[in-house]
């Protein structure tokens, strides 16, 4: 077994130039538009660019790995027209330099994990051929609510950017805020396609389960549950109260047809005392499988029939202009797995750091302790971040579906954002260890 891991050396820069793709275009641009040819030409554009190194150092004789990412893309957003707006985004990529990522470890026979997906996991040898279509949709917007069908990057607690690699995931459906009233709204729609991060393809939502990692069944066989699952699709809804100041009670509801429900019920609370922030957030998440958990066969299901997983996340915290120090728990209880497919998004729990995540266990305690610095006008980020993760052993599989031990990680990060004649560009550092 590893006995320590320091892995996930990452440097990278990104240069943006241009509105993001989700932003709005000013009503007054549109007032001026006189023809077709006049709409698109007062589009705005973007160009992106996007230099990741990462590297992996394992401890002993096991394998190292390490690689050199390099991606560029386009972005058009039109103005509002009548309140309609068209958006389309495409990305591309490329293989610099690395070590051999698909030769596997001499002693434990696994294949490399984290720098293979800086491109296409469901085709590991194709490091030159990478591109993808990625935003493409319709907008209607009417004051402050909005509703938006096609292809478009969601940042929810169930699917969400997981913006650790060269690209992110995104989604495909329809999508509705309403934000009419400063003390309550609602979010929500139906998605029935998906391009998890690190692939170029999209996928029908029962699909797209198992692309990255399956683990292991709670008989302790295989996983079998890729391309085996029967959904239509995945119906997310938020309605959120801000009752009174600095108060903010969250409902989340994800329903996965045919496999499963996940339930969020999450309070957030802030007090301000001259120059400091006091921040409280609670959080208790309820999972239960729908019908068989998508296919009848035990051995090609998802979640097993009747199976179900509650989970407490807490944090508090302290903040002033430069400094953000909160600490965190985590327990997800021994009545079963906490699932959420890894090709969605990551972890929504307060104590996640990045380069792992703790969806597939059972019977988990988490603490984390985040810290971070940040000076010369708001350009410079730092940040240190500690975890101590206690999992069931790796031989219960019941609540242990990828055999992760318990583990100790800390993070050091720093980011920084120029300015002047290179204001766009960030550089962003992220050394992980794991013990």
């Amino acid at each position: 077994m590893i006995q320590r891991l320091i892995f996930a050396v990452g440097l990278l820069f990104t240069l943006s130039a241009g509105a993001q793709i989700t932003d709005s275009v000013s009503a007054s641009r549109a007032d001026k538009i006189s023809s077709l040819k006049d709409y698109f030409k007062k589009a705005d554009f973007g160009f992106y660019s996007r230099t990741f190194f990462m590297s992996t150092l394992n401890n002993g004789a096991l394998k190292d790995d390490f690689t050199l990412a390099q991606g560029g893309g386009l972005s058009m957003l039109t103005p509002s027209l009548a309140g309609f707006q068209f958006g389309v985004s495409g990305y591309f990529m490329f293989r610099l330099a690395s070590s051999d990522l698909n030769a596997a470890d001499v002693s434990t026979g696994l294949k490399n994990r984290y720098e293979i997906g800086q491109y296409d996991v469901t085709q590991p040898t194709n490091f030159q051929n990478l591109y993808r279509l990625e935003d493409l949709f319709l907008r209607y917007t009417y004051k402050k609510s909005s509703l938006t069908i096609g292809r478009m990057t969601l940042n929810t607690p169930f699917m969400n950017p997981q913006d650790g690699r060269m690209r992110p995931t995104v989604e495909e459906g329809v999508w509705l805020q309403i934000n009419q009233h400063p003390k309550f709204g609602f979010k929500g729609g139906f998605i029935w396609g998906v391009s998890p991060r690190s692939t170029m393809k999209f996928y029908k939502m029962q699909n797209s389960l198992g692309i990255h990692a399956s683990g292991l069944n709670t008989d302790g066989s295989k996983s079998n549950y890729t391309g085996n699952i029967k959904s239509a699709g995945l119906a997310m809804a938020n309605f959120y109260l801000k009752p009174v100041k600095n108060l903010e009670i969250n409902l989340w509801d994800a329903y996965f047809d045919n496999v499963f429900n996940t339930f969020i019920l999450e309070v957030k609370n802030n007090v301000s005392l001259t120059n400091l922030q006091f921040y409280q957030s609670g959080m208790y998440v309820r999972q239960d499988a729908v019908s068989n958990g998508g296919n009848i066969n035990p051995a090609k299901t998802y979640i097993n029939k009747g199976a179900y997983s509650n989970v407490i996340s807490l944090q508090s915290g302290i903040k002033t202009k430069k400094i953000d120090w909160n600490l965190n728990y985590t327990h997800i209880t021994g009545d079963g797995r906490f699932l959420n497919p890894r090709e969605w998004g990551r972890d929504f729990f307060y104590t996640f750091l990045p380069r792992e995540r703790n969806e597939g266990a059972g019977n988990v305690h988490a603490f984390t302790s985040n810290f971070t610095y940040q000076t010369l006008s708001q350009k410079l980020k730092l940040g240190f971040s500690y975890g101590y993760f206690k999992l069931p052993e790796v031989s219960n599989v019941r609540l242990n579906k990828y055999g992760m031990p318990s583990y100790h990680q800390i993070n050091l990060q720093a980011s920084y954002h120029f300015v002047r004649i290179f204001r766009g560009l960030e550089l962003k550092l992220l050394i992980a260890g794991k013990i």
